[in-house]
């Protein structure tokens, strides 16, 4: 029996949550991952252009990051956008922080702040292919 003051569960990936433990779960996955994607689909199915565009982006950089499906649950959804205080998808975090939307990261990558940010990551940088190159510059 759910107490009427707790929101509905939801599930995300196996796991059943309340409202209540959306932040939690959000801190787990960027305090547990250097580099944190919250995105309409997944990395090798975005939903949506801005999904992509920022995927091709950290591919570009040769960052390996978690992509989360905010798509699989409304709470998880809407939950992003509260705890952020951001009202879009996606969100990137990096080092727990977040970094901004697809606009911000765009323009971090353009400028060279999104690589400099970057390098004091911890991370397994691989080389990104040519096809990954030509759909950022085509953006």
């Amino acid at each position: 029996i759910m107490d009427k003051k707790m929101a509905q569960p939801f599930v995300y990936q196996g796991l059943i949550m309340n409202k209540n433990e959306t932040f939690d779960f959000i801190n787990e996955q960027i305090s547990t991952n250097e580099v944190v994607l919250f995105m309409k689909g997944t990395v090798d199915f975005p939903q949506c252009g801005f999904s992509a565009m920022v995927v091709g982006i950290l591919q570009t950089l040769g960052l390996k990051f978690k992509d989360i499906n905010v798509l699989e649950n409304p709470d998880l959804r809407q939950g992003i956008k509260d705890f952020a205080d951001w009202p879009t998808i996606p969100q990137l975090y990096i080092a727990g922080e977040f970094v901004g939307g697809c606009d911000i990261v765009r323009e971090m990558f353009e400028t060279g702040e999104l690589s400099n940010l970057i390098k004091g990551i911890h991370n397994d940088h691989t080389k990104p292919t040519t096809q990954e190159n030509s759909a950022i510059e085509a953006s």
